[in-house]
């Protein structure tokens, strides 16, 4: 088959590699460089980790996903998963229902209590009445690399074309068709769109309509001389145990730490730009000096704010057909990132018309991933 993948960011380079992979010919164009910098998944780093509490498919899921990166890594000769594990802080009895959830699973865990936290990890101020769940399969990713080795393992590939700074402005799933600003058109037997948050307008007005634009901040710092062996021992924390809910990444293969919480994420009707506001700075540096012993502002090295789509009945991503082998797939933050291979497997097979494999990812409802209207 000839299929042509719209997107820069990891969904729409994935489903490519999945493409090519299975023998057929791929064109991926974007209206940027490939990869593109502004996609959605373009960030120093994200949080791979297995255990969502009080959700069995999708730990599952997870725990495949975790698998499939260490896959990807050997087909790229490229290292990208740092595996410094993940930290949940929760109430002691979700602890250790969690740690029960992922061993059954086939994953490793074990439960940290409060004061093997304050123990092991003393340069974060935990609440003293939560235990955690430290998970071995998990940890971080270094989102550039990845993009940066998709790209370069598609360049190399005969079948694959990457087109470049070239604006899509129509889709036509019935035929398969992809049109580009400069009047070119792309024909194919499918089509992948991964929407970013700017390319709303290639998706019927029914469906656009339904998507939700959350603007989110954060924080890149440098951590104390002084602290940074323990730095260096800290897992990724996707849930600080807050009521504001606080996650973080910790420095990692010469990245920075990242620092942001739930309560800095908000909706907005239109993306501007990627400064984040002073007041929401603040706002984070005062949660986190109550979660970091002596932060302050000389620990920012600067911030940054991102956008993201979500599917407005259910708060996650969506995927929707566009008629004939044509289907769009709008990312939702950091989870379609953990969860991106088996996205770009699932999307691949619905535009094959396959049926996806159950040891793989069945369905993107096997995660809560799955909006289709």
């Amino acid at each position: 088959m000839r299929v042509t993948v719209v997107g820069g960011g990891v969904i729409a380079l994935l489903t490519a590699v999945e493409f090519t992979l299975d023998g057929h010919r791929v064109t991926v164009v974007d209206q940027g460089p490939i990869p593109y910098s502004r996609a959605t998944s373009f960030d120093q780093h994200r949080i791979i980790r297995a255990l969502h509490p009080d959700d069995p498919p999708a730990t599952a899921a997870a725990l495949r996903a975790h698998r499939r990166w260490l896959e990807l890594e050997d087909l790229f000769a490229t290292r990208f998963y740092e595996r410094v594990g993940a930290l949940t802080v929760l109430p002691p009895a979700a602890a250790e229902a969690g740690v029960l959830l992922l061993t059954g699973a086939g994953g490793r865990a074990r439960t940290l209590t409060a004061a093997e936290l304050a123990d092991r990890y003393p340069h974060l101020a935990l609440d003293s009445g939560f235990d955690a769940v430290l998970e071995d399969d998990a940890g971080v990713l270094l989102a550039e690399r990845v993009l940066a080795a998709c790209a370069g393992w598609l360049r190399w590939q005969p079948d694959v074309s990457l087109i470049e700074h070239r604006p899509v402005v129509a889709v036509d799933g019935e035929r398969g068709r992809v049109s580009l600003a400069d009047g070119q058109v792309l024909d194919g037997d499918g089509v992948v769109v991964a929407v970013g948050p700017w390319a709303r307008r290639l998706l019927p007005e029914r469906i656009a309509k339904s998507l939700v634009l959350h603007r989110q901040s954060l924080l890149y710092c440098r951590v104390p001389a002084a602290a940074a062996e323990a730095w260096a021992a800290t897992p990724a924390v996707p849930a600080l145990g807050t009521r504001r809910g606080a996650w973080l990444i910790p420095p990692v293969a010469g990245t920075a730490l990242k620092l942001t919480s739930a309560a800095v994420c908000h909706r907005t009707d239109d993306l501007t730009d990627h400064v984040t506001p002073e007041y929401r700075q603040r706002e984070l540096a005062v949660e986190f000096g109550d979660l970091l012993p002596g932060f302050g502002p000389a620990w920012v090295l600067g911030s940054k704010d991102c956008y993201y789509l979500s599917y407005a009945e259910t708060g996650g991503p969506l995927v929707v057909s566009l008629g004939g082998p044509a289907h769009a797939y709008a990312a939702c933050g950091g989870s379609s990132f953990k969860f991106a291979p088996l996205i770009a497997r699932t999307l691949a097979d619905r535009v094959l018309g396959r049926v996806p494999d159950p040891t793989g990812l069945a369905a993107l409802d096997a995660v809560p991933l799955d909006a289709t209207p």
